[in-house]
């Protein structure tokens, strides 16, 4: 399967967290259907159905794709 950039996930999981902001707020159908966007691109970009579960697969993506400590680096 292929995986969505850390940065991408970041992005899509801060529009869908705004939108719900914005949706509890004013409840526009443009918001509504953004957020429905937004949430159908996380689950395609997790491989999952729904958004409960795209939300907790990307932020499981992210935090496997932080360093861990700096083994990375390489030492002179």
């Amino acid at each position: 399967m292929l995986m969505a950039h850390p940065a991408v996930l970041t992005n899509l999981i801060e529009q869908y967290e705004t939108l719900q902001t914005l949706q509890a707020e004013k409840g526009s159908p443009d918001v509504r259907q953004r957020m429905d966007d937004v949430a159908y691109t996380l689950c395609v970009s997790t491989g999952t159905r729904d958004i409960d579960a795209a939300l907790v697969a990307a932020h499981r993506q992210l935090a496997a794709a932080r360093p861990q400590g700096n083994s990375t680096l390489v030492s002179a």
